[in-house]
């Protein structure tokens, strides 16, 4: 399998050459695209000498900061113009540790159409959060699975293997989710398709340097959406009935 990793990043600089080290020493046949929204602190000139010094890594420079969902939505186009086979998401922080990547990709290889890398499965895991932390977490991914009626037990979750077919069956321009939101679109979307995902427990790590992107504004779109798009849902259910009658 062709396999990228993509790892968007806005003012990653202390943290994103341990996290490339550590990502090339556990999976050495991945390629990597850093999508950088042109952050202040000078990450992606620092990607950029890494790539000059190893020719499997990328970088994409982008305008600014548009959102996790933008730059993910841009990294996806740039694989599948280059025919990858694997493409998977993954934070520069740390959080995602690449040394449980194999298991993501273990997943693929025995069919999954999307594998998420699952904290609140059997096996799965958070260090160093705080209990707010994972209240949020776990919240959120409850009040998504009962208003979107689905399965998945961590499907705010970012650390995301998906098989270009899957990506390809994908109407990106649809998409309009910018932060956290995304991995629930994005997820509901593939389970709609009646695609196979596959839940692959991993430890996820707060992260040691830098500072979280995480905010009030995040929460409550991806909060918004969801209730949005559950009860489109069940009005579109109600209306199929009504016509079946």
């Amino acid at each position: 399998m062709r396999i990228l990793t993509i790892i968007p990043t806005y003012n990653e600089l202390d943290s994103l050459p341990k996290t490339l080290g550590r990502l090339r020493a556990a999976v050495p046949a991945s390629d990597v695209l850093v999508a950088d929204d042109n952050s202040p602190d000078g990450t992606g000139a620092l990607a950029d000498r890494i790539a000059a010094e190893d020719p499997q890594v990328h970088v994409m420079h982008r305008r600014g900061k548009e959102g996790l969902g933008a730059a993910y939505i841009a990294g996806f186009r740039w694989a599948l113009e280059r025919d990858y086979d694997v493409v998977v998401e993954m934070d520069a922080d740390g959080s995602h540790q690449p040394e449980q990547l194999p298991a993501l990709l273990s997943a693929v290889e025995d069919g999954a159409d999307l594998v998420i890398g699952s904290r609140w499965v059997h096996g799965g895991s958070v260090v160093n959060w705080p209990f707010y932390r994972q209240l949020i977490s776990r919240t959120g991914s409850t009040y998504a699975r009962l208003m979107l009626g689905l399965g998945l037990r961590d499907i705010t979750a970012g650390y995301r293997a998906f098989r270009r077919t899957t990506l390809e069956k994908l109407d990106f321009d649809s998409i309009e989710s910018k932060g956290y939101g995304f991995q629930v679109d994005l997820a509901w979307r593939v389970a709609k398709m009646g695609l196979s995902v596959v839940e692959v427990p991993v430890t996820f790590v707060e992260r040691e340097l830098g500072s979280s992107k995480m905010s009030g504004n995040i929460v409550l779109e991806a909060m918004v959406n969801v209730t949005r798009w559950g009860l489109k849902e069940r009005w579109s259910q109600l209306t199929r009935r009504g016509r079946q009658r």
